[in-house]
């Protein structure tokens, strides 16, 4: 069984991609259910879903390959990928539904520690957004635990400005 980091969330391997990704200084950030979990949800996703600015950026392929990995173009009705060692659970974002472009959205992403380096997150608010705009019936299964972790977290920080 892979190691996991000390987020708990991503295997070491994984956070050495992310922590990568970050040190070349690769415009993209951690979107879906991986996103809420390390915002505090309490859920479970089989990968992890990265949102790129470019994915054409050199400093992208120069990451992969510290990492060992690279990446597959897309072809036919195959999705783009990445390819290598610990990487198959990363899927590569096109667009996020109900949203605006990467570019309006990494305005407002937050940065959540992951080792020595810190990963942009899109914002829980987002996430719901997003979920509920694609109405995919997997996307509806987790709703209800995404706004009881949103309205958690308002109410702890209401309460911390009152203290």
């Amino acid at each position: 069984m892979p190691k996991t980091s000390k987020n708990k969330i991503f295997t070491e391997k994984e956070a050495t991609f992310l922590t990568e990704l970050v040190k070349q200084k690769v415009a993209f950030m951690v979107v879906g259910l991986s996103a809420a979990a390390l915002q505090g949800a309490p859920v479970v996703t089989q990968d992890i879903d990265l949102w790129f600015e470019d994915l054409a950026d050199p400093k992208l392929k120069k990451a992969l390959k510290k990492v060992g990995g690279i990446y597959v173009p897309p072809f036919g009705l195959h999705p783009p990928v990445f390819a290598g060692d610990h990487l198959e659970l990363f899927d590569i974002v096109l667009n996020m539904d109900g949203l605006g472009d990467f570019s309006e959205e990494i305005l407002n992403a937050i940065e959540i520690p992951l080792g020595s380096a810190k990963v942009r997150v899109l914002p829980l608010e987002r996430i719901i957004i997003s979920k509920e705009s694609a109405g995919r019936d997997k996307d509806k299964l987790s709703l209800k635990v995404l706004k009881d972790t949103l309205a958690t977290r308002r109410a702890r920080d209401r309460n911390k400005k009152l203290k």
